[in-house]
């Protein structure tokens, strides 16, 4: 079999671990299966790394974030394959572009466009476990890129597709997709299985297990993966295509995110091609927007709006700075920002079939106190915005009023 596993920062977090990963490799090895292990860095080093370059900037050179972040990952293929060989396996590291993983030109947050896969094949095919940096790619230009945070699971899941791999294995530190994150919920219990569309809203949601943009990968190229421990051997959660029986859960899980900050923009004139001006220079900027919620202003000579949004905390600086800049052109009042919130999302693709999903979930909210500032809905999922301090008490009411105790 050819299989790729993905390793996380904390299942390779130190020499000891390392040599668990490669004592797991090992075994397969053994059996005669071909492995591409992708490894991210080892833990605590990116957020170390972040750290440094923003004591000598705020706002450092995306391209050289790119450069200085890539070291983390290749620390780690290098242990790996020197692991592997203390335990006489052959085994080669390689760089994302080594590993002929090509991306867009964009800084921090690059998108893989193509992947060639030749000196992969070609060491497989010589007796090696090749052991590629995780999170990096090359652009068209020859410069290092990353995928932004969690981008391991990505190259994983690519990886796979590209090499049409047999099985593609996801180890993180925990044993597989939970109802709701288990430190907050001690009742919360492991998923079998999960479908594509429940697991990237999971993720995009504050989910740390997988990376969102990795699932909509495999979403794509139908690329079935198990997400498990590498501190164990229990089965983990299998990620698939939906299934006509899992309708029949209402709600799959309930995510918590803690990493996200509001921006509100007040007194915006209430014309056309405001908002549009608005969202366009954060998209020309990289930023990704996730809830919006606009309120006309009354009672003022002018017609105008207040007009909110929410951004992953990392980028708070960065959006006010480009709204910033926009207001002498637009014309708007004040510009706020807050970071004393977090997101609380419901999934699960039985919502398409039952109803009351959104009332149970405010109740649950109304009998703890707890006041809801913003609502965001898709097909398969409620989010909502409230206090940061509410966050974990609102976790186990709403899991407790869908999935049982708390």
């Amino acid at each position: 079999m050819l299989i790729v596993q993905k390793y996380g920062g904390t299942s390779v977090g130190n020499t000891d671990r390392i040599k668990n990963v490669a004592r797991r490799v090992a075994s397969y090895h053994a059996r005669g299966d071909q492995l591409v292990v992708v490894v991210s860095a080892m833990s605590g080093v990116t957020d170390s790394l972040i750290r440094m370059a923003k004591e000598l900037m705020p706002l450092p050179s995306e391209r050289e974030m790119d450069m200085l972040l890539a070291t983390g990952e290749q620390t780690t293929i290098a242990l790996t394959a020197i692991a592997l060989h203390a335990l006489g396996i052959p085994a080669v590291s390689m760089t994302g572009a080594q590993a002929g993983i090509v991306t867009d030109g964009v800084h921090t947050k690059a998108k893989i466009q193509n992947i060639t896969p030749r000196q992969i094949k070609a060491l497989l095919d010589a007796g090696n476990v090749v052991i590629v940096a995780g999170f990096q790619g090359q652009n068209s230009k020859g410069d290092i890129t990353t995928l932004g945070r969690g981008g391991s699971d990505l190259t994983g899941i690519a990886l796979a597709a590209a090499l049409k791999a047999d099985l593609c294995q996801i180890f993180t530190d925990v044993d597989g997709v939970f109802t709701a994150d288990p430190r907050i919920v001690p009742s919360a219990t492991k998923l079998d299985e999960i479908s594509y569309d429940e697991m990237l809203e999971l993720a995009s949601s504050g989910s740390k297990v997988m990376q969102s943009r990795s699932v909509e990968f495999a979403k794509k190229f139908k690329v079935v993966f198990e997400v498990r421990s590498s501190l164990g051997d229990n089965p983990g959660t299998i990620v698939k295509e939906e299934t006509a029986n899992m309708e029949d859960v209402v709600i799959r899980g309930v995510s918590f995110d803690k990493n996200q900050a509001k921006v509100s923009l007040i007194g915006v004139p209430d014309k056309p091609g405001t908002a549009a001006r608005i969202f366009k220079s954060l998209a020309d900027a990289s930023i990704n927007v996730d809830m919006i919620v606009q309120n006309i202003s009354h009672g003022s000579s002018a017609p105008s709006t207040d007009l909110s949004f929410t951004v992953d905390k990392a980028e708070l600086l960065k959006a006010t700075h480009v709204i910033g800049g926009l207001k002498q052109e637009i014309g708007f009042g004040d510009l706020l920002s807050d970071e004393a919130i977090c997101k609380l999302s419901i999934v699960g693709v039985g919502m398409r079939s039952h109803s009351g999903a959104a009332a149970k979930m405010f109740e649950a909210l109304a009998r703890e106190g707890i006041n809801i500032d913003m609502i965001s809905t898709s097909e398969i999922k409620i989010s909502v915005v409230i206090h940061v301090s509410k966050g974990e008490q609102a976790t186990r009411a709403v899991h407790a009023a869908f999935l049982g105790p708390r």
